[in-house]
């Protein structure tokens, strides 16, 4: 087990995909960010099934980190109630583990 985790969020749009993925880079809260484009989601939200397009972000950060990502995500986002899960990183590449730490100035 490691402290390193991978956060979770989509976006509606390219640019609010990037402006998160940028801020979170800048602010040396992520290592990394990639982002997929045009993936179509399908979700219940007040009580309707509803259908979106939109852009999957992978956040390559530290557990200590967590919360001031998702504080980040939540500020950035355009959604009323944005996706924000951590996923853990059992294990890894000694060298890139070392690189995210070393990146958000661990």
């Amino acid at each position: 087990m490691t402290d390193k985790i991978l956060v979770l969020t989509t976006a509606g749009s390219e640019k609010n995909a990037k402006t998160i993925a940028e801020t979170l880079v800048q602010r040396r809260l992520a290592a990394c960010v990639n982002i997929l484009p045009k993936l179509t989601s399908i979700y219940r939200w007040q009580e309707k099934i509803e259908t979106a397009e939109e852009w999957l972000l992978i956040i390559k950060t530290t557990r200590k980190n967590f919360t001031a990502v998702r504080d980040a995500i939540k500020d950035l986002h355009t959604y009323e109630l944005p996706e924000c899960i951590s996923v853990a990183i059992d294990d890894g590449s000694e060298g890139y583990l070392g690189w995210i730490a070393e990146s958000v100035g661990e």
